[in-house]
């Protein structure tokens, strides 16, 4: 799990979204970002985060916030990903794993009585100077905006 908390410095990053697009934690200087980390494009718990996101999408613009996911999937995938289920945010395709590890998701993982490495979903909440203001372990799938909202 991750050791970044609140009240802490976002970690400087780079990742490219599923268009090749860079994107920088000082592109987002001024504005409230949602960095939110899921295992796998397109499986069940990570599409209804994701679709949860975006169904909210203007609530959390309204609140000020931009949003960023980050799987360790290719471009190709993060981009039929965002298509079929018309996402408005951009997916970074973290193949190298250069964010993820950046942000301390990257660990042993329990399922199915099965022990692997991978991403702990995890959302950060980082204010405009680029401040941690949450970070969220305990992530509800299908209520994460209101989550997010209510923090």
């Amino acid at each position: 799990m991750t050791t970044l908390t609140k009240g802490g410095k976002a970690p400087q990053f780079t990742g490219t979204d599923e268009t090749g697009k860079t994107h920088t934690l000082s592109d987002y200087k001024g504005k409230k970002l949602v960095v939110f980390f899921y295992p796998k494009a397109d499986t069940p718990g990570c599409t209804a985060e994701a679709c949860d996101l975006r169904d909210n999408y203007h609530f959390l613009q309204a609140q000020g916030y931009e949003l960023l996911g980050v799987s360790a999937d290719n471009q190709k995938k993060q981009a039929k990903f965002k298509e079929k289920y018309s996402l408005p945010f951009p997916l970074i395709a973290d193949e190298d794993k250069a964010v993820i590890n950046a942000f301390g998701v990257w660990g042993p993982k329990k399922f199915m009585g099965r022990l692997f490495d991978g991403i702990h979903r995890t959302t950060f909440l980082i204010d405009e100077n680029g401040v941690i203001e949450e970070v969220i372990t305990d992530v509800k799938t299908k209520a994460h905006a209101a989550q997010i909202l209510n923090k």
